[in-house]
């Protein structure tokens, strides 16, 4: 298996609305349909992002800071973004 793969593999990832308020993480994948990946993607959600969790009141839209800036996503939109422990990695 390459390297990148077992890295990957050793590295557990969760999706946004696992994380509370305050959490910083980098993006490491998005799921979904081309639609969403697109949408999220233009949003600035890509891999190797760093994110921080600002608002994650377990209802309604997440509320999170990437880039300089703060976007609020739906919980199913939130819910295709996969993170990994900003702490794990390089950014």
């Amino acid at each position: 298996m390459p390297a990148g793969h077992q890295e990957a593999a050793r590295t557990p990832l969760t999706s946004l609305p696992d994380l509370s308020a305050g959490a910083q993480a980098i993006i490491a994948q998005l799921k979904g349909g081309t639609g969403v990946v697109s949408r999220l993607a233009a949003l600035g959600f890509t891999p190797g992002v760093e994110v921080t969790v600002v608002r994650n009141s377990g209802r309604g839209p997440l509320i999170v800071s990437l880039r300089g800036t703060s976007v609020a996503l739906g919980r199913g939109e939130a819910a295709r973004v996969f993170v990994a422990d900003a702490s794990d990695g390089p950014r």
